[in-house]
């Protein structure tokens, strides 16, 4: 098993994700390649002490930026470390790829370098979503502003193999996010994928309301990628904001952290849940090969939960399962 590593993507480059590296091949036993400048990465793995062989460079002399334009970037920077770790996967070289570099450029470089696998109209993002319940997958996550009824469809297929393989949910819930839980709510596309949604080939349940996504109704959580990527952001600030209060409120007096250090351990474990770092990142569902998105500003624990997540996508031939189903849900394109 080969996973290529972006070494250079991300706000920290290839000092935590070298760092992220190494701790996989620990722990994990998989071989990594790293893509970037041989020079600097060689320099961060002098700090550490891991099994020589199972881990390669190779050096590439671009990088993609953050300001750089996405599909310029893919179709210019040919030998950038981003497009390199792509073409191992594509050239049968890796079995996976993931990068914390720019976000817009990696899922064109997905499209353009991997392409989508065959039947598969719009790959899809399908972040991690901790509920009260467990994690789900929220899918579309931001790749797509506009669906079609057809993608919904093929993102809760996608997100329910998913969820079943990766997560060991037995007949994942797959839900459609919308205004109400009738079925007569939305707007004119989310009422059609309701209607496809109900012949799907499997456990579709019905609209989930945003107030009842935190509660984990669902295991899988469909919608449009504006409509999701509204609700990760708001998640994320709304997280934020409270650990900020709780913070502000237990260190307010001498009693009040007092008791703060007799909820440490607990608080520390309800911290630990809502911490993407312990979740890697962000699958591309959808294309011929397994692509992960990190979060930019993806620290060493986040590389390795990443690495570990492509390890757990591959064992499980998520891909295959998804060019194998997609026949299922038949040609509509509507």
């Amino acid at each position: 098993m080969k996973i290529a590593l972006d070494a250079m993507g991300g706000d920290h480059g290839p000092m935590v994700t070298v760092k992220g590296a190494v701790a996989a091949v620990k722990e994990y036993g998989v071989h990594m390649i790293l893509t970037g400048d041989e020079g600097l990465i060689t320099e961060e793995l002098k700090k550490y002490d891991f099994p020589k062989e199972q881990i390669e460079i190779v050096h590439c002399t671009e990088a993609i930026e953050n300001e750089d334009k996405p599909v310029a970037a893919i179709r210019k920077k040919k030998d950038s470390s981003m497009v390199v770790a792509l073409n191992l996967v594509k050239d049968g070289k890796a079995d996976a790829v993931i990068s914390a570099g720019n976000t817009g450029a990696l899922l064109a470089g997905g499209l353009f370098v991997l392409g989508r696998i065959p039947g598969i109209d719009r790959p899809a993002l399908a972040p991690p979503y901790p509920t009260a319940k467990g994690i789900s997958i929220l899918i579309d996550g931001g790749a797509n502003a506009d669906c079609k009824p057809r993608n919904f469809l093929e993102f809760g297929l996608m997100g329910s193999i998913y969820a079943e393989r990766v997560l060991n949910k037995e007949k994942p819930r797959v839900c459609l996010v919308n205004i109400g839980t009738e079925e007569g709510k939305g707007n004119d596309t989310t009422k059609e994928a309701y209607k496809a949604l109900k012949k799907a080939p499997y456990n579709f349940i019905g609209n989930v309301e945003a107030r009842d996504i935190p509660a984990g109704y669902a295991d899988v959580i469909v919608c449009d990628g504006f409509t999701g990527n509204v609700v990760l952001k708001l998640t994320e600030g709304v997280a934020g904001v409270i650990f900020k209060v709780l913070k502000d409120e237990f260190t307010s007096s001498t009693v009040r952290k007092l008791g703060a250090m007799l909820l440490k351990s607990g608080l520390k474990g309800f911290k630990k849940r809502f911490d993407y770092t312990e979740y890697g990142g962000a699958p591309f569902l959808g294309v011929q090969g397994i692509l992960i998105k990190a979060h930019g500003s993806s620290n060493d624990n986040a590389v390795k939960n990443a690495i570990r997540q492509a390890k757990i996508l591959i064992e499980n031939k998520v891909i295959q399962e998804i060019a194998n189903e997609i026949e299922s849900l038949g040609d509509d394109t509507n």
